[in-house]
């Protein structure tokens, strides 16, 4: 089947709750992918963070075959093999002490807003059902009823209420702001290190070791969500790290790379102290922990380990930013990120862009726009400077060519029947 066969058959049978470009991905080898019809294409977008290994790793790929034909699935009825080790290795990578593996990264989070409430009630001392945590505005930490409840994008809400309390928002940025949100029934702060989803956005230098600062004053828990920016992906192991220990929080929500774009794998890792309030039976999930997952995780750590993706994140970060900014392109506001976790953020005075993204496919470069203005470039951690050097020949290509929307808010002429 062609690339138009596939797309039609998806939008038959499946639900409508995406709007990919239109790309159907066959392969993929590093940082590039081919399509149904042959055509090859840089992936600007590793899943969101999840292929920081880039494709078909055969470090991975070989731990996955080998997994498979032992055991895929026990459930937590039963101990299995991969359990323990995978949770052990991911405290020494980490510096935690305990590990609550799940699935999605949503799951994680889920996991994380439990603990958080159950610590409250049992530790702190919180009258029951009054626990508040407070989150960001802007925030995105997955797609469940009770994290939508803690939304600020209405498309996320809209037709999905009624919505779970409890959570008090505060502007992202602004230590201030959550040192006067705190009450007696706060249990914990939870925020993104950089807002992906939201369009790349970096707190200012200290944000969070000042918002550990206040946290621990008022013995609530300073939880960050590592999900996207977590693995290397910024530059350092951990997006905290950038601003030293005085940051660390005291609990992390991580997914994505740690399933090595192979499966999905999520934890929660945090301290006994704060662990130590769950028993048998107060949560868990029929794959989390499974021996397949853990098996791969276990060798995406090892990657993590031995490659120096974290430098190589840092370094190939800086070169690609170094390089966007060089281009002179009217339309482009801004340029930010750290490692190679990338916005360049569009005027809304031009088009919207998910414009730029489908001329960039057509130039043989897959990203994706977070937010209508913000074009985001997440590579794979293992690209090649000269993969950079052929990707920038292309977006400088692109990024100049857009013209200004007309005052009535529509394309000006040259630009008429542009897009799809």
């Amino acid at each position: 089947m062609n690339t138009q066969e596939h797309i039609a058959i998806a939008e038959q049978y499946g639900a409508h709750n995406y709007h990919p470009l239109p790309v159907v991905i066959q392969s993929g080898q590093g940082c590039w992918v081919t399509d149904v019809e042959g055509r090859r294409f840089l992936d600007m977008l590793s899943a969101y963070s999840a292929l920081n290994f880039g494709y078909s790793h055969p470090h991975l790929i070989d731990a996955a075959i080998a997994q498979l034909k032992k055991c895929t699935l026990t459930s937590r009825a039963f101990h299995n093999d991969q359990l323990g080790p995978f949770c052990k290795e991911l405290c020494e990578l980490s510096g935690y002490e305990a590990v609550l593996p799940m699935n999605s990264g949503a799951e994680a989070c889920e996991t994380a807003v439990k603990t958080a409430r159950k610590w409250g009630y049992k530790v702190k001392g919180i009258a029951q059902n009054q626990a508040e945590i407070i989150c960001a505005n802007n925030n995105f930490h997955g797609r469940t009823v009770t994290i939508i409840s803690f939304s600020t994008d209405a498309q996320y809400r809209e037709g999905f209420g009624p919505y779970t309390p409890g959570f008090p928002l505060i502007p992202f940025g602004d230590p201030a702001a959550l040192e006067r949100a705190i009450t007696k029934n706060t249990v914990a702060f939870f925020v993104e290190p950089i807002q992906a989803e939201s369009g790349i956005l970096v707190p200012p230098d200290g944000y969070l070791a000042k918002c550990r600062e206040i946290c621990k004053k008022h013995n609530i828990l300073f939880i960050l969500d590592e999900i996207q920016t977590g693995l290397c992906r910024t530059g350092t192991l951990f997006a905290w790290q950038h601003e030293g220990a005085a940051a660390r929080p005291d609990m992390m929500c991580l997914g994505k790379a740690l399933g090595g774009g192979v499966l999905p794998i999520s934890a929660i890792i945090t301290s006994w102290d704060v662990m130590k309030v769950f028993q048998p039976g107060d949560h868990g999930s029929t794959f989390g922990g499974n021996p397949f997952a853990c098996a791969v995780a276990r060798a995406a750590m090892h990657l993590i380990k031995t490659m120096g993706l974290a430098e190589r994140a840092r370094d190939m970060g800086e070169y690609f930013r170094g390089k966007l900014r060089a281009i002179n392109a009217p339309a482009v506001k801004e340029v930010r990120g750290r490692g190679l976790l990338i916005g360049v953020e569009i005027k809304d005075t031009y088009p919207q862009a998910r414009w730029f993204c489908e001329r960039l496919m057509a130039e043989g470069l897959l990203c994706k726009d977070a937010h209508d203005h913000v074009i985001r470039f997440a590579p794979p951690l293992v690209i090649e400077k000269s993969d950079i050097d052929w990707a920038i020949e292309r977006i400088a290509k692109v990024l100049p060519s857009a013209q200004p929307l007309s005052a009535d808010g529509g394309r000006k002429p040259a630009m008429a029947g542009a897009g799809h």
